[in-house]
């Protein structure tokens, strides 16, 4: 289930994802937004980065477009996180979904976020043939998560 896959966020990439967390924060979700908060594996700081939940037939997922981030590592270490917007904090436990079962929601995910993170995805769009998700899955971590 792990790869090493892992895009690294532009300058203008990160100063987009500060505005986006910062609105976020304030209340403003932005088409789904939230500010995931994770405990540094290292640090034990807390660290926040912006992220879409994917609602999904009555589950909540999130999915790593950029691959094995930091926010990935450190969720896995920790076991847990928050999600907030404005100054609702909900936090959460997962499971981590085995690359057979992310077809499916790598395909919504795409359907609804793929002007914002289809140039992490290679070519590959919600149209695209299962067995070319199938393919790509081991490369982006995907998270149901149980919100407490």
């Amino acid at each position: 289930m792990t790869s090493t896959r892992y895009l690294e966020p532009s300058k203008t990439m990160a100063t987009f994802n500060g505005m986006v967390r910062g609105l976020t924060k304030l209340g403003l979700s932005v088409w789904g937004s939230r500010v995931l908060g994770v405990r540094g594996r290292k640090s034990g700081e807390l660290r926040e980065v912006p992220v879409n939940l994917l609602p999904f037939e009555g589950k909540q997922y999130l999915v790593a477009a950029r691959g094995e981030t930091q926010w990935v590592r450190n969720l896995r270490a920790a076991g847990e996180g928050q999600l907030t917007v404005g100054r609702r904090t909900e936090t959460f436990t997962y499971r981590e979904l085995a690359d057979e079962e992310k077809p499916v929601i790598l395909r919504s995910y795409l359907k609804r976020w793929a002007f914002e993170v289809g140039a992490f995805f290679d070519g590959v769009n919600a149209k695209a043939p299962e067995e070319k998700l199938r393919e790509i899955a081991p490369g982006y971590p995907v998270f149901e998560i149980f919100t407490r």
